[in-house]
């Protein structure tokens, strides 16, 4: 096994660029429907129940995450041993990226390598566009 740890990071471009060090970057903001332009869901976050199901039965999100782990596996068979940091973006952090970032983790870490996830813009206001 050459990655030695995994980060998952979601972030808003709204609040910033993404992290620097990402080896690789979802950026979600133009595929995917954003739960934000729900009224309903505006002010919650992926820490709410309502805003991961929508996020999760959005058309191409389980497909997605399936690709990024995969991804994550082709580095893993690289033969340099170093850590690998996955950014997942949305316009604002708080929806889309935070609920991707979740399940794509969760995901990671059935492969026995450690994987840390940071919400990096999660608690953030939410961003007016």
């Amino acid at each position: 096994m050459s990655v030695t740890e995994i980060r998952v990071v979601s972030f808003g471009y709204l609040h910033g660029a993404p992290p620097a060090d990402a080896t690789l970057t979802l950026d979600l903001r133009r595929h995917f429907r954003d739960p934000h332009v729900d009224p309903a869901l505006r002010h919650q976050t992926a820490a709410d129940l309502p805003v991961r199901v929508a996020v999760m039965a959005t058309p191409g999100i389980r497909e997605l995450i399936t690709s990024a782990a995969l991804l994550v596996d082709a580095f893993d068979a690289g033969p340099s041993e170093a850590p690998l940091t996955v950014a997942v973006g949305c316009a604002g952090g708080r929806h889309r990226a935070a609920a991707v970032a979740m399940a794509l983790a969760r995901r990671l870490a059935k492969t026995g390598t450690p994987v840390h996830l940071t919400h990096r813009d999660l608690d953030k206001p939410v961003a007016n566009r």
